[in-house]
């Protein structure tokens, strides 16, 4: 049965609605590295335990690490076990029989086809029906050379089945490396093929904000300029920059946090109601946000960005060092580890209202929510009760504790008039049953099955990249207004990003 065949069989079907992608291989660029063996093979294996791999599915593993099948799955088993002792061994096994290794240089033309002859054995013993996934999980200078192998050796074809690529993130360093890799895999991939992902889109809760948005028609009215005040965006982490300092101080906040996971995440707040739900629809809404950001300018850069970096202190209750002090960071490093935007949307929509985005290393929690602050009454009634009425807050929480709020006013039982802060509260953890699926495991099936919704388009990783290149260029030939470090481990980040804010009713949320 060829893949046309398939797609059409009145089996499939009854399938479709159980999200059953066709049979085929995917090919894993940079194998033998840490993204491997603690995402995507265990994303992998949650598929395979929750019955949605394919019936016939292949992964071949593939780098510049020389090693046998056998020690590539049982370094997959052993670090499986460590996060998961209860793994079951026969699960296991019966996973682990649709993997095997094959190393080979990424510049070597041989080694791309022994890939080939490769796939077609796997095609005839297997029916994968010539169905192949390229996923690059390499660092990201090698991507051109993966890509131009592929294109060499023939794997970009479409003849007999699909050939799909999958690009991790970072997708270029700034908007002209991001324009010149564009051209790089339009060369050999069409863009139907091409699948740049961004984890975050994967979250469930992520997902969840077009139901919240177009499920549900009390929001709608209200979601505009004339009853929004402001909106903020925050992405916190606890956690340093680990073993990530290489990359860290080339890259910096906003390339690392920015320009892919809270750009996204706005454009999904922000954006018009789609005409479908198919994947081009909402693709085409993300990029008009995208590119309708008021530009970043000299003149206005201080009121609209701020930069900061983590100094030593203390968090929960533990001596932590600065970023200077990291393993492998200068002493005089200015790389940011803090970044706060002021953002406006040139939309009809949105025209005046701020859109607040901060992400740092090293602040009080790991959180990452949405907060959508409403205006004002337009009369308040209750002044002479002498009390600050708190303002409406709808906050959509992406992690750790799933869920949603909203948050209003009413009177306390009793004589007076008495009035409280109360809070309407949705979690995902005590609402449903069944666990939410991680992120990649959903990116994956989603990429098997070519439905591209939650992945980036190239306009739109451009788009992205060039409304933050104002920053990023002003950033590295100036330096910092304040000396470096400018904020505490276990803070919420530099006092200084507290000026964007201006207006005296709106303040940062201490999450």
């Amino acid at each position: 049965m060829n893949t046309k065949e398939f797609l059409h069989n009145p089996l499939r079907e009854g399938l479709s609605r159980e999200r059953i992608p066709p049979p085929c291989t995917m090919v894993l660029y940079g194998a033998s590295g840490d993204l491997t063996k603690r995402k995507l093979v265990p994303a992998l294996f949650g598929l395979y335990k929750k019955h949605l791999l394919p019936s016939s599915f292949h992964l071949i593993g593939t780098s510049r690490t020389v090693m046998t099948s056998e020690t590539f799955k049982a370094n997959l088993k052993s670090f499986m076990q460590e996060t998961n002792p209860q793994l079951s061994d026969s699960l296991w096994e019966g996973f682990a029989q649709n993997l095997e290794y094959l190393p080979g240089g990424f510049d070597d033309p041989e080694a791309y086809e022994r890939l080939a002859a490769r796939l077609r054995e796997t095609d005839k013993k297997k029916g994968t029906l010539h169905n192949r996934i390229f996923y690059v999980s390499t660092p990201p200078n090698v991507f051109e050379t993966v890509i131009a192998n592929l294109g060499q050796a023939g794997l970009n074809s479409e003849a007999k089945g699909f050939s799909r690529i999958v690009l991790e993130k970072p997708f270029g360093r700034d908007l002209e490396s991001a324009q010149y890799l564009n051209r790089q895999v339009r060369k050999v991939f069409r863009e139907e093929q091409i699948y740049r992902i961004d984890h975050y889109l994967g979250k469930e809760t992520v997902q969840n904000i077009l139901v919240m948005r177009f499920g549900n028609s009390i929001f709608e009215p209200l979601w505009n300029r004339r009853y929004v005040d402001h909106v903020q965006i925050t992405a916190a982490e606890d956690l340093g920059i680990g073993t990530r300092a290489g990359y860290y101080d080339q890259s910096g906040i906003i390339r690392d946090m920015f320009q892919n996971h809270l750009f996204q995440v706005m454009c999904l707040v922000a954006m018009e109601p789609p005409i479908s739900l198919e994947a081009e629809s909402i693709r085409d809404e993300k990029l008009k946000i995208l590119k309708s950001i008021k530009p970043f300018t000299p003149e206005n850069l201080e009121r609209r960005a701020v930069r900061g970096q983590y100094g030593a202190g203390l968090l929960a209750g533990e001596s932590v060092p600065g970023y200077r002090q990291e393993p492998q960071i200068s002493e005089n490093s200015t790389t940011p580890t803090f970044a706060a935007l002021k953002l406006y949307l040139n939309t009809w929509r949105w025209q005046g209202v701020p859109f607040f985005l901060r992400s740092g290393k090293r602040l009080a929690k790991r959180a990452t929510e949405v907060a959508i602050r409403f205006k004002d009454p337009p009369h308040l009634l209750f002044q002479e009760t002498l009390m600050d009425l708190s303002p409406n807050v709808l906050i959509l929480r992406l992690q750790p504790d799933e869920g949603m709020t909203l948050r209003f006013e009413a009177k306390a039982p009793g004589m007076s008039m008495d009035i409280r802060d109360v809070k309407m509260d949705f979690s995902y953890g005590t609402s449903f049953i069944q666990d939410a699926p991680e992120a990649y495991e959903r990116l994956l099936l989603d990429c098997m099955l070519g439905d591209s919704t939650l992945f980036i388009r190239g306009d739109e990783a451009e788009a992205a990249w060039s409304a933050l290149m104002p920053v990023l260029d002003a950033w590295e030939n100036t330096p910092p207004d304040e000396p470096f470090p400018n904020y505490e481990v276990g803070t919420w980040g530099p006092d200084s990003a507290d000026k964007l804010l201006v207006k005296p009713w709106r303040k940062w949320r201490r999450l």
